[in-house]
């Protein structure tokens, strides 16, 4: 048996993909990484604007084929009676709708939950928007930024002395897919059992606000409002960053008394561990700032490959901060293939993030970048699953239904 013939965890699972960017699509892609059947669907008159996304190269967006590599791509116009009535044909044997437009949409389209599950009982609609399907905020536009925004991410996020920042990567979208997808699991697992579906709503804010650690007892509990720390955490040290002699930073977490004893010998300077001032948890974080001092003067005497070979030695974690150049080098990612080359009919082999997390008997698998043609799977959807007849598909290509 060939490795694209091996059977993935969830073959046989249909999903119905609508929506644009990102966090519905990245909840679609992680079902596809695992065998899911997910069909892309995308008005015949307007691309997902994701096709575009990110650096360019030879007008293709660098993206687009990471967020929609093993998906099939089918175009549909919704918003018109035709539309809706194919899309509930594709509802009669799917397993998963995913959708993250503003809440009310599918209903507008008269695509409510409450008439699609009639048509399937079984169908489970993950519903990801800025707010969720609830709340007197429901109606409101909300992209991840803004979620990030009101889940209480930005404002912990860069140092004391500026304004609000930013993470990198659109974290607020993602940690939403990530949620939703946990929903969409748990919910095709309860089905075994009461063969019903249901929805899976999924707001951006929550997903941030879920991951915010203790900010709200700290508040309410002991009156502490966490703070924008730069690169430390508040209460936990030491952990930060710290310099080499040749300029490069490292960051090195040694917070628990077993590993800032290992920390300490590893320095040199086994003492600082008997020292009152760092001898216990709350001790480091009371005198974080001269225990920063203290070791960064230490490091600023090694070249960082040094520094981290005795780091590693003594079980202290820590570790360079990377670059996409440095992520390329490093033998680690190499080893648990997290950089897999796939084809592109366009640009060739194509580098993209490898499959999260490794199962040991199942494994993802990564079959295809994402279809560069829109409609690229029409005949074989239409023609083929909803055994459309030829005149069908034109008429319904003639009236720019797909």
């Amino acid at each position: 048996m060939s490795k694209e013939d091996e059977k993935l965890p969830l073959d046989g699972v249909r999903v119905l993909e609508l929506g644009t960017l990102l966090a519905g699509p990245f909840s679609g892609r992680l079902l596809a990484d695992f065998g899911a059947e997910v069909i892309k669907i995308e008005p015949p008159d307007k691309a997902d604007p994701m096709r575009q996304w990110g650096k360019q190269k030879d007008d293709h967006g660098l993206w687009w084929p990471i967020q929609s590599r093993n998906k099939k791509s089918i175009t549909l116009n919704l918003r018109i009676e035709e539309g809706q009535k194919v899309f509930k044909d594709l509802v009669k044997d799917a397993d998963i709708i995913i959708e993250n437009f503003r809440p009310g949409t599918m209903e507008k389209w008269s695509l409510s939950y409450e008439t699609l599950s009639e048509i399937n009982p079984g169908i489970i609609m993950m519903r990801t928007s800025g707010y969720g399907q609830t709340g007197p905020y429901k109606s409101r536009a909300g992209f991840g930024s803004v979620g990030e925004a009101m889940g209480g991410l930005r404002y912990v996020t860069g140092f004391p002395d500026r304004a609000p920042s930013r993470i990198g990567i659109s974290i607020g979208d993602t940690l939403a897919a990530l949620f939703a997808t946990i929903g969409c699991l748990t919910a095709l697992h309860e089905r075994v059992n009461s063969g019903k579906g249901q929805v899976v709503d999924t707001a951006i804010y929550e997903s941030v606000f879920s991951v915010m650690e203790s900010i709200i007892p700290d508040y309410l509990l002991a009156g502490y409002v966490r703070e924008r720390m730069g690169n430390i955490l508040p209460g936990v040290a030491p952990s930060n960053i710290y310099i080499s002699m040749d300029g490069t930073y490292i960051v090195i977490g040694a917070n628990s008394d077993g590993v800032f004893k290992r920390l300490c010998e590893a320095m040199g300077q086994p003492e600082l561990f008997d020292n009152p001032k760092y001898s216990n948890h709350h001790a480091r974080s009371d005198n974080m700032t001269e225990l920063d001092n203290l070791i960064e003067e230490w490091t600023k005497t090694l070249h960082s490959r040094e520094l981290l070979e005795v780091l590693g030695e003594k079980g202290v974690p820590s570790g360079p901060i990377y670059s996409a150049k440095d992520i390329l080098e490093d033998p680690q990612y190499e080893a648990r293939d997290m950089i897999v080359k796939v084809d592109h009919p366009e640009l060739g082999e194509f580098p993209m993030p490898g499959i999260v997390p490794k199962l040991s008997r199942t494994p993802g698998q990564i079959k295809h970048a994402g279809p560069e043609k829109m409609g690229k799977h029409n005949e074989e959807i239409y023609g083929g699953m909803l055994g459309y007849s030829d005149e069908y598909i034109r008429e319904l290509k003639e009236k720019k239904v797909i």
